[in-house]
């Protein structure tokens, strides 16, 4: 028996690491051929995560071949429109065609009331976690509508794209836009079958979120406060016990949303947040 994309070809942006890795994993692992792009670079002039590196996007490379699957893999910044374009009319040109598109890549960058927010960090979030979406889908859209039996387009949002938290909020502002764009273009889409659907992410356990930075957030009371230090704080976010969720509980609902089992439900978005929405 096949996988649930068995046949299928998924594009996925911000694949070297964290979510979109674990995204191209999981959709190779039921079927799917993988079109990789990342910056593999930093995405602002001062941020205070390492950036993900080629290195990074090689080592997803290697896991997909491993499931049996192709993949063409590049190094794209999704700022960058016609390097988008470029990497997915190659992507198709080498694998056939495009079935799934999950626009995944985004920064966490700031820390400041809206009121204190510097142009460049209001820039570079809106530019990445709402431009670049776009973007994303706009490179692909041609391909989906070329293969002339749908597809499925997944935005990756967060709970954060629903409710507001301080001092974030420019990411707050990007992410309930990246609700709006699905929804614009599940209504622009639906008439050729293609589905367009969000998943809103809670605290996920990569880089973006266990780094220095996040962990001095939830605990400013302590001078280096570690994992578990965050988790007391954290878990108050959420119904369920609680800190964050692992980026397999993402890809999964990222999968389930791409497959047939969800040939119906389009203009959704989808929480993997343990609850958190309901605080």
């Amino acid at each position: 028996m096949g996988g649930r994309l068995e046949g299928k070809v998924a594009f996925i942006s911000g694949a070297a690491r964290g979510q979109g890795r674990s995204h191209a994993v999981r959709l190779a692992e039921e079927g799917a051929d993988i079109i990789a792009v990342d910056i593999c670079g930093p995405v602002t002039a001062d941020s205070a995560i390492a950036p993900a590196t080629a290195a990074d996007l090689a080592e997803t490379v290697e896991l997909v071949k491993g499931r049996n699957r192709r993949i063409v893999a590049t190094e794209v910044d999704v700022r960058d429109f016609d390097a988008l374009k470029a990497a997915v009319d190659n992507g198709v040109e080498q694998l056939g065609r495009l079935d799934v598109v999950v626009a995944n890549a985004g920064i966490g960058n700031g820390g400041e009331t809206l009121d204190k927010t510097s142009d460049a960090d209001w820039t570079d979030m809106i530019d990445v976690n709402l431009a670049g979406v776009w973007k994303t889908v706009k490179a692909a859209v041609p391909h989906l509508l070329a293969t002339g039996d749908g597809g499925s387009v997944v935005l990756t949002s967060s709970v954060g794209g629903a409710k507001a938290y301080p001092n974030t909020g420019h990411y707050i502002a990007a992410k309930h836009g990246v609700i709006g764009l699905m929804k614009s273009f599940a209504v622009e889409l639906g008439a050729q079958s293609i589905r367009v659907n969000s998943v809103l992410p809670t605290n996920v356990n990569t880089p973006m979120f266990m780094n220095d930075g996040t962990l001095k957030l939830f605990r400013p009371d302590l001078e280096n406060p570690g994992p578990e230090d965050m988790k007391v704080v954290a878990q108050m976010m959420h119904v369920l016990p609680i800190g964050w969720v692992e980026p397999e509980d993402i890809s999964n609902a990222v999968l389930f949303l791409a497959s047939d089992e969800a040939r119906f439900i389009t203009g959704v978005a989808l929480p993997v947040d343990g609850g958190s929405l309901l605080k």
